[in-house]
């Protein structure tokens, strides 16, 4: 399997690609959460986040829409980190990733522990730009980019899947690059 999955094209640019507005980060304001099947429910502010441990990751980024990139460059909180804090309880099986605009994704937690996901705050070494997900975002490589939502605010851990915004559009709940798993059958 090469790293170009099918039918699409490698990009060097990075286009900007979301449904709605850019919504506004105002730091004093701004908080995350995690609740649903947890143990230790939290709350943090923005400055709580990044005091969290951060991991840098290179990973590729495949759209939708047929473009790829290759050796991004993320800085953020892996998710198993996120999880390690929060202790899921035993029944969790999913997360739902709420983000501004009501905008969500769902992933099962085995592909969510996976060592290149990470909420991320930093790109290429600089704050993460609103117009890519800044203040947060998720970043799954192994999915297509609707999977890493922007701009996140909470986790939900849950027993049963709940598909998200684009999923309950016709688009894959896989969202597979190498099976082209792009809409729903």
């Amino acid at each position: 399997m090469g790293r170009l999955p099918p039918h699409q094209k490698l990009r060097t640019d990075f286009p900007v690609l979301h449904f709605g507005g850019v919504p506004e980060f105002d730091r004093d304001t701004w908080d995350f959460r995690v609740e649903g099947v947890v143990e230790n429910p939290i709350s943090l502010n923005y400055d709580e986040f990044l005091a969290l441990k951060r991991t840098e990751d290179v990973s590729d980024f495949h759209c939708v829409t047929g473009w790829s990139k290759f050796d991004l460059k993320w800085e953020g909180v892996r998710f198993i980190d996120l999880a390690g804090l929060v202790k899921p309880k035993k029944n969790a099986r999913f997360a739902i990733i709420v983000a501004e605009g009501e905008y969500t994704t769902s992933l099962p937690l085995d592909e969510l522990m996976e060592p290149d996901v990470l909420l991320a705050y930093k790109f290429e070494g600089k704050p993460l730009e609103p117009v890519h997900g800044g203040p947060l975002r998720l970043v799954v490589p192994k999915k297509y980019a609707y999977k890493s939502a922007k701009w996140v605010r909470k986790v939900v851990f849950t027993e049963e899947d709940e598909p998200g915004f684009w999923e309950r559009r016709g688009y894959s709940n896989s969202a597979e690059p190498w099976k082209e798993e792009r809409y729903s059958h």
